[in-house]
């Protein structure tokens, strides 16, 4: 139930606020790669990116902003533990895809299929996932294995980021910031809650990644 007699406080509002802006960004990149995508399975795959991020992203923000303008509750604390299980399973498939386009971006190089497996660790029913404890041990895993695809994207992108004169040396800030940023909230948000705060510049560094597609569509 509702608590009784809840008044949001300016950082939940700003919270909310900050929550919808970023997923009507992404939203609105997402058309943007499709409408303008002109069948260059570059923008396609960066369109799939992008909503891939915003729909996962969504399980997760839209409990937190009804919690942030309504106030907590057993229904919502639910509804988070499953937006977090399926944001983590998106955020694998976010970086899978991201090697693909980095491929379309520069032809020439192979990805190993094996790296598209890792998705299966995050569907794990013993994560307990909607439970106040979670597991630490598959936690750990799991986040390895996100650092293990994060590694190998940086690299990829770091020795052919400034190849076409695309300047996409970038986008390894903006990896080392994501992964920087979310693997300490996943696991010690729940112990240390002011961690969670990190989510910020993790969002923050999604958004750079949307944008420096957005630049190369136009």
């Amino acid at each position: 139930m509702k608590q009784n007699n809840y008044k949001p406080q300016l950082p939940d509002v700003m919270e909310a606020i900050f929550d919808a802006a970023y997923l009507i960004f992404d939203l609105v990149a997402a058309i943007l790669f499709f409408i303008y995508s002109n069948g260059d399975m570059l923008f396609i795959l960066y369109g799939i990116l992008t909503l891939t991020l915003c729909g996962g992203d969504a399980f997760h923000l839209v409990p937190r902003i009804i919690r942030a303008v309504c106030g907590s509750s057993d229904k919502i604390k639910k509804q988070l533990g499953i937006g977090l299980q399926i944001s983590s399973i998106t955020m694998t498939a976010f970086y899978i895809i991201l090697m693909y386009i980095w491929k379309f971006t520069f032809p020439g190089f192979t990805i190993p299929v094996i790296i598209e497996v890792i998705i299966v660790i995050c569907m794990f029913p013993q994560n307990n996932w909607c439970t106040d404890e979670g597991n630490m041990k598959l936690s750990v895993i799991r986040n390895s294995v996100f650092a293990v695809t994060g590694i190998g994207v940086i690299i990829l992108y770091l020795i052919s980021g400034n190849a076409y004169g695309y300047h996409l040396t970038r986008m390894v800030a903006a990896i080392i910031i994501s992964f920087g940023c979310y693997i300490p909230v996943t696991l010690f948000s729940k112990t240390k809650p002011k961690v969670g705060l990190l989510m910020i510049p993790k969002t923050c560094a999604y958004m750079w990644i949307i944008a420096m597609g957005l630049k190369l569509l136009f």
